[in-house]
């Protein structure tokens, strides 16, 4: 599928690429709009209402991604919710043999995530993750979310990466999209994301729906 002798280093979205993006779904569209409803008192529909477009607000900044954010804003312990879902949070049935594969090619494994520092810490407790990459990078470090170019350019600077020498595997097509314009030379996607739900549909990019069929 790519000139694996012209990619040096793979770069890794970390939820709905390494990550079953269940957890977040169902955390995000269900427990907290469950939470607020009963913190405030108002019917779920309502809650449900508030929360999506609170969502839509932030979609795309670094605010969207941060916990610290949604702390404030809805008045939950966001932190504290996120303790009592971990049994959700798994990782992809390929996810460390596409990893150790590409340890055994020699390829540096790089997580790029815009997940929080918390949530980040949270979910590699709670899996092996860990163990199948060589560096990471959440994009609160940066102040950019992934979507920004300026993310980009913190990230090869604290990398001292060849971008044009990089794959990006990530489950947003909007996101692939930014690291193309950013110079990164080869981008994948992932279909199917959500366990639990229907596979998406990429018009921009090739996309697996097992990382291994990227060998």
């Amino acid at each position: 599928m790519f000139p694996w002798h012209n990619i040096d280093t793979v770069l890794l979205d970390m939820d709905g690429t390494l990550l079953d993006l269940h957890f977040d779904n169902h955390f995000w569209l269900q427990l907290v709009p469950q939470q607020l409803s009963l913190l405030r008192k108002i019917s779920l529909a309502d809650a449900n209402e508030l929360v999506t477009q609170a969502y839509q607000d932030v979609v795309g900044t670094l605010d969207w991604y941060c916990l610290d954010y949604w702390q404030r804003h809805l008045g939950l312990d966001i932190l504290a919710l996120h303790h009592t879902a971990v049994d959700r949070i798994t990782i992809r049935n390929d996810s460390m043999p596409f990893l150790q594969a590409l340890a055994g090619a020699s390829k540096r494994r790089i997580l790029f995530t815009n997940a929080h520092p918390h949530s980040l810490a949270l979910k590699l407790t709670h899996t092996n993750l860990a163990d199948g990459l060589d560096e990471l990078l959440s994009s609160h470090e940066s102040g950019y979310p992934k979507e920004h170019p300026n993310f980009w350019r913190y990230a090869f600077d604290k990398f001292n990466l060849d971008p044009a020498r990089c794959l990006f595997i990530d489950d947003s097509e909007v996101i692939l999209a930014a690291s193309k314009l950013a110079g990164v030379g080869y981008q994948l996607g992932v279909s199917n994301p959500d366990s639990k739900k229907p596979y998406t549909v990429f018009k921009q990019f090739p996309a697996v729906s097992d990382l291994l069929d990227a060998l």
